[in-house]
C-alpha cells in the first residue's frame, strides 16, 4: 500500500484559489439576506402593530358607541348608572385588547347646543393624558350629550424612524368620541 502525497502548489497555484475565491457566489444569498433581513423584520413588525393599534382603536370606538347608546336612550339612567358602571359597559367590549383599569378614562358632559362642544385632547402642557377633569354627566331626555374615551395604547415599534407614538412616553393616545342629543325619555 503505498500513499501519494498530493503535489505541492508553488506561487503560482495560490493565485489560483484566491481567484477562485473571488468569483465563488455560494454565499451570496445568505449575505444578501443578511442585508435585508433587519430592514424587512422592522417593516413587517411596524405593520403589525399599526394593524393591531388601528383594530384596537375601532373597537374602542365601537365600544363608545354602544355604551353611549345607553345614555342616549335614558337605559344608563334609568338603571342609576355611575361611573363605574358605564365603565363597566365599555370594558366589556374591549376587555380583549386592554386592560381596563386605570388605563382607560371617559368623559360624558352635557351642552347647551352642539356649537358648545369642545372636543380638544385632554393633555397638559406637556403632552401627557391629564384624566383629572372628567366628569359623569348622562343628562335627560333632549339634552345634548357627548361622550369621549381615551386610552394609552404602548407603541413598540420605534426603528427606522418610524413610531405611532404620539404621547411623550413612548404609548399613542387612542380616542373615541359620540356626541348626540339624547331621546325624549320620561325619567
Amino acid at each position: 500500500m503505498s500513499f501519494t502525497t498530493a503535489p505541492r502548489r508553488t506561487g503560482k497555484g495560490r493565485g489560483l484559489s484566491f481567484k477562485r475565491l473571488r468569483h465563488d457566489e455560494s454565499g451570496a444569498t445568505a449575505v444578501e439576506f443578511g442585508i435585508v433581513a433587519l430592514p424587512f423584520f422592522a417593516l413587517m413588525f411596524a405593520i403589525l402593530e399599526t394593524a393591531l393599534m388601528f383594530f384596537a382603536d375601532q373597537a374602542l370606538e365601537t365600544a363608545v358607541a354602544n355604551a353611549a347608546r345607553l345614555i342616549r336612550t335614558g337605559q344608563a339612567q334609568q338603571q342609576g348608572f355611575n361611573a363605574n358602571d358605564f365603565k363597566d359597559e365599555i370594558c366589556e367590549q374591549v376587555m380583549s385588547l386592554f386592560g381596563c383599569d386605570a388605563d382607560l378614562v371617559f368623559d360624558v358632559r352635557t351642552y347647551p347646543t352642539f356649537e358648545a362642544i369642545d372636543l380638544t385632547k385632554p393633555v397638559d402642557d406637556d403632552g401627557n393624558l391629564a384624566p383629572g377633569d372628567f366628569i359623569y354627566e348622562p343628562g335627560n331626555g333632549g339634552d345634548i350629550v357627548t361622550v369621549r374615551a381615551f386610552y394609552e395604547w404602548p407603541s413598540f415599534t420605534g426603528v427606522l424612524g418610524f413610531s405611532l407614538a404620539n404621547m411623550p412616553n413612548g404609548s399613542h393616545l387612542l380616542a373615541a368620541a359620540a356626541a348626540f342629543r339624547n331621546e325624549p325619555f320620561p325619567w
